[in-house]
């Protein structure tokens, strides 16, 4: 008989000594009412611990398949299966998800702080300038103004391309200059990067993980071509307008400041997090498009040879599909339900395979979007719950295994256990 938290539970010995070497296995040696917590009079042992959980702990004993409890969290679950001394791999397969998703969460969002200035202006990834080392007045200023120079930026950016601030300079070659004032905009806001960047490079305490981070590799090469460009501009040898010219050409880079806002909205950071872990599911999703393009694109090409005129020896001059490279792009925009309508089947036998196509795009595409929309769900509610979340004053301490407690092991007669050691008690 063991109770576990109130919860009298009644097995055999036998039952127990299928798992040796873990913590219910040790209750059916001589030596265990001496060393467990046992009352004589109930007959039984007693052990301070989650009564839920030690149900299935026990059914796996029973039955050999570890099952996790649906209303159970993940590291609830660990720490109990820790506790018993089983090995978290034991679980089944139908439930380890549900066991794993929660810890992965907690992984990949801790670097997510209760407040969201604190977050904001903590940098791209934990080795930044820390929260604690400036005020909260000072992180929200310093956040609102590097969202607002992203912001010019990238407007900037956009209005260098528009027709009304684009002029034709015949100075002594023929080129295209945009207005001055757009870039003196842009020279501000690449002082403040830089600034930023500095800043935030001096303080870190792990330099090496910080140029390791993608935000600020990021800031670094959206930089850097501006620097070059102004240097370069007042040289006049061919090599030099030769690179003048290639940095010009890759200023869309700028563009990519646009990913400094995850920095600032814990949105973007959870849909970066989401794509990560919906890896797997977007690879099974180009897999499948591929072979469905492969597949239609072929169908469609010699579906709409099927009654061509004799004369037309290709099959071509009746039909946009003149080769199967061409239907690749037909069927990629009617697998994504997309249809442009720039390339379409002439004929009967043409047309039910582009039907088939547009059936089978909607099930392929419908196939893993439920489970991106579940990942990035059980993200969002954790970093929210995060966000929330108020700061503790006092901190619950459990008190020390004391000697009698099923916590607490003695030296001379110990169990040996596939886990780690456990708290309070030092396994041999």
């Amino acid at each position: 008989v063991i109770n576990v938290g109130g919860v009298r539970h009644e097995t055999y010995r036998s039952t127990l000594r299928t798992l040796p070497g873990t913590r219910l296995a040790g209750l059916t040696e001589p030596e265990a009412a001496a060393r467990f917590d046992y009352d004589p009079g109930a007959d039984e042992f007693f052990f301070d611990r989650h009564p839920g959980v030690f149900a299935y702990v026990l059914n796996y004993y029973r039955t050999g398949k570890l099952h996790c409890p649906a209303d159970v969290c993940g590291p609830l679950f660990e720490e109990e299966l820790g506790f018993w001394g089983i090995d978290e791999t034991d679980v089944e397969a139908c439930c380890w998800m549900t066991y794993r998703q929660h810890r992965d969460a907690e992984e990949a969002l801790d670097s997510f702080e209760a407040c969201p200035s604190a977050a904001s202006a903590g940098a791209s990834s934990s080795p930044t300038v820390t929260s604690s080392s400036l005020s909260l007045p000072a992180l929200q200023y310093v956040a609102f103004a590097s969202l607002f120079f992203i912001l010019i930026s990238i407007t900037t950016f956009c209005l260098e391309t528009h027709e009304g601030f684009i002029h034709i300079s015949n100075k002594t070659v023929t080129q295209v200059e945009t207005e001055p004032f757009l870039t003196y905009v842009e020279g501000v806001c690449v002082v403040w990067f830089t600034f930023e960047f500095l800043m935030r490079i001096t303080f870190c305490p792990d330099k090496v993980e910080f140029l390791k981070s993608s935000l600020n590799i990021i800031d670094c090469v959206a930089i850097l071509p501006f620097y070059l460009e102004v240097g370069l501009s007042g040289l006049s040898s061919k090599a030099a307008k030769d690179v003048l010219g290639f940095l010009r050409v890759v200023r869309f880079v700028r563009i990519l400041r646009i990913f400094k806002l995850t920095r600032h909205f814990v949105g973007l950071r959870v849909l970066g997090h989401t794509l990560r872990a919906s890896t797997n599911e977007f690879l099974l999703l180009i897999i499948f498009l591929a072979l469905g393009v492969l597949i239609f694109a072929t169908m469609i090409y010699y579906a709409e040879r099927i009654g061509a005129d004799p004369d037309d020896i290709l099959g071509s001059n009746h039909t946009y599909f003149k080769n199967i490279p061409i239907g690749f792009w037909w069927a990629v925009v009617t697998m994504t339900t997309l249809g442009y309508g720039d390339m379409y089947p002439k004929t009967w036998s043409g047309m039910l395979v582009g039907a088939l196509c547009a059936l089978a795009g909607v099930l392929t595409i419908a196939m893993p979007v439920p489970v991106i929309v579940n990942n990035f769900g059980m993200y969002y509610s954790l970093a929210m719950a995060k966000q929330k979340l108020p700061k503790k004053k006092n901190k619950h301490i459990p008190r020390p295994p004391q000697p009698g407690s099923p916590n607490y092991c003695k030296e001379d007669s110990q169990v040996e256990m596939r886990q780690a050691p456990l708290r309070g008690c030092s396994l041999v």
